[in-house]
Order: structure tokens, then sequence, then C-alpha cells
């Protein structure tokens, strides 16, 4: 599967921006199809950085989510900042 088609975007909530800066982890909407080491390999391909988990669940949307835990510190951060999320 393409990365950029497993990774569709960045879920915003204040828990999320919490996760950031607390946990650094990530959170992303992904393709519903898409399992955790495909995910994994994703992220790790368009961002450059070590995952050290992936934790997914499906909202009551529809959507799946998945939390991304990275081994490097303050890497979710920085991701974050260059997605221009802060």
């Amino acid at each position: 599967m393409d990365p950029y088609s497993v990774i569709i975007k960045p879920q915003l909530s204040e828990k999320t921006m919490n996760q950031i800066y607390d946990e650094n982890k990530i959170t992303f909407v992904v393709h519903r199809s898409a399992n955790k080491r495909v995910i994994k390999d994703a992220f790790q391909e368009l961002y450059e950085t070590k995952v050290l988990s992936v934790n997914t669940h499906i909202t009551p949307r529809g959507d799946k989510v998945a939390s991304i835990e990275l081994e490097e510190p303050e890497a979710a951060e920085d991701i974050a900042v260059r997605l221009g999320v802060f």
C-alpha cells in the first residue's frame, strides 16, 4: 500500500495535543483496512523516524485512528511542527 494512502490526516483534539508533549505520541486518521504493521512502515517511510508502538481504534463515526508512539524524545513535537499543527 502507498504510504500516502495509509496515513490520511492528523487527528487533532485536546487529548491528542497533550499526548504529543507528555507521551511522545502523535495520532492520525488512517485507512480503514490498514493493520498496525502497514501503519508503522508507512509512518517510518514518510517521516523518517523510528516507531516504538502503534495502537488503533475505530471511532463511532467509522474512522480508524492510530496513536503512534515514537522512540526518539520529542520526535512527536518535531513532526507536529512540520505538519503545521502548532
